[in-house]
């Protein structure tokens, strides 16, 4: 995997800001944090799309389903999610 350099401007408030959460949370530096951070926004933004997917089956069954089996069947879907966004 090959990476490309970007260059990301910040007024200087914002920047003490980053600053103070990489020291506080032992980030190597600021480019390990902002990759951290940019992960975390893209996987947010696929978990929301995928919700959405679902989200218009949501009480289309007629069929009562215990708290056990929505568990399970939770587990598979993000399972099938992770595969299908990875």
């Amino acid at each position: 995997m090959t990476t490309e350099m970007i260059t990301v401007k910040m007024d200087d408030e914002f920047l003490k800001d980053v600053d103070a959460v990489v020291k506080k949370e032992k980030y190597q530096n600021r480019t390990e944090f902002i990759r951290a951070a940019l992960r975390e926004k893209v996987d947010e933004i696929k978990l929301k799309k995928a919700m959405m997917e679902i989200a218009h089956l949501k009480g289309a069954s007629k069929k009562k389903t215990s708290d056990e089996e929505l568990e399970k069947i939770r587990e598979r879907a993000f399972e099938e999610f992770d595969k299908k966004f990875k």
